[in-house]
Formats: C-alpha cells, structure tokens, sequence
C-alpha cells in the first residue's frame, strides 16, 4: 500500500484523534490537492531531526512508524493554503520510501494490535476495560479544572481512551510514539498509565 507522507516535527496521530491541520508549503498543497482527487488516506509521520540537526535525506530523518489520516473537511484560503480537519486511522509500518512527488510517499504495512497472547479474549477485555478506567480517572485527577471538559470529551472504547489519553497528557513526542508503538493496548495502556505520575510531578 502506496501512500502520501506528511511529516510533522513534533505530532504523532493516534487512532480515532480529531485533528485540525494547517496546509500551506506547497510540496503539501500537491499532497492535499492529490488526495482530494484520489480520496485515499495519507500518512502522518514524526520528523526525526530537522534539517538543521542533521543533513541526511529527508527520509532518513522521519519515523518509520505513523498512522493513515482521513481527510475530514477542507477549508482553502485565498492565499492558496487551507486548514483541513483530519480522523486518525490504522497504525502502520514503513517499507520503502520515495521520492518521486514533491512529497515523501511510503509502502506502507497495516500494524495492527497484537492480541495479549496469555489472556482469553475476555480476559484481555476486561483487563483494557479496568486499565482504562484507570487511566480516565489519572487524567481527571491531574485536570481538576477541567474534569467537566474531559469527561464530556472522553469515549468509552478502551482503545480511544488510549489515543485520548495520547493527545491530552502533556507528553514528548517521544513518549507519545512510544505509545503508539505498543505491542498491545494493554501495553499502550499501562504505558500511558505509568506516564502519569512524572507528569503530576512536572505539574506540581
């Protein structure tokens, strides 16, 4: 599976994420332009290094792991640029890059979520469920002022707890690919779960 690339410095998308992007050099014109005509989802990826820290090739410099985006809505400006509305979709891997467009496109590998391999389904069910939980009640607890705004917010699906936890917990890029590299989602769980106290501690 062929796709455009759109990389970012400091985003990593996780599944079901609402995102707002702004779309104006015109390499991602081309790309938005392009998907607009094939209505096929892109990929996000997260920029490595800057062309300042290092002057290997673009490609050498991003993430080899990223998720599709399906474009939302599209609003352009005059100026030519737009603000677009973006759904964050499948995890996937890089195989090859290329080169030929003005932007970087990928084959690209589906990686979906292992299933926890010593757990019954239902087990692995309710240990999500649980986890989640547990997770939702971190992220109120280190948000006393907006508990309204995220429980409003939160979904109930474990996985987009995950994704939503991902987004609104103030982690480095780092730490939020991490997540997104997670064998399981109990592993993308318990690590986000055990972000949380370096966090209340930061916030402290």
């Amino acid at each position: 599976m062929r796709v455009p690339l759109f990389p970012l410095p400091n985003l990593v998308l996780f599944p079901g994420v609402v995102l707002p992007l702004y779309v104006f050099e015109p390499r991602y014109r081309t790309l938005l332009a392009d998907v607009q005509a094939s209505g096929q989802p892109f990929g996000i990826v997260r920029i490595l290094q800057t062309s300042k820290e290092s002057d290997l090739p673009f490609q050498d410099r991003v993430s080899r792991v990223g998720t599709l985006a399906h474009l939302r809505h599209a609003d352009p400006h005059e100026d030519g640029t737009s603000t677009i509305i973006i759904a964050g979709g499948d995890r996937f891997q890089v195989q090859d890059f290329h080169t030929d467009h003005p932007y970087l496109s990928a084959d690209v590998t589906l990686w979906p979520l292992e299933a926890e391999g010593d757990l019954s389904p239902a087990e692995a069910e309710g240990a999500a469920q649980a986890t989640a939980r547990e997770l939702l009640s971190a992220l109120l607890r280190l948000n006393p002022e907006n508990t309204e705004a995220l429980r409003a917010a939160a979904p109930e699906d474990p996985l987009l707890i995950a994704s939503f936890a991902a987004s609104v917990l103030p982690l480095s890029p780092e730490a939020r690919e991490d997540a997104l590299r997670a064998r399981t989602l109990l592993d993308r769980l318990d690590h986000l779960l055990g972000q949380v106290p370096t966090t209340a501690k930061t916030l402290n």
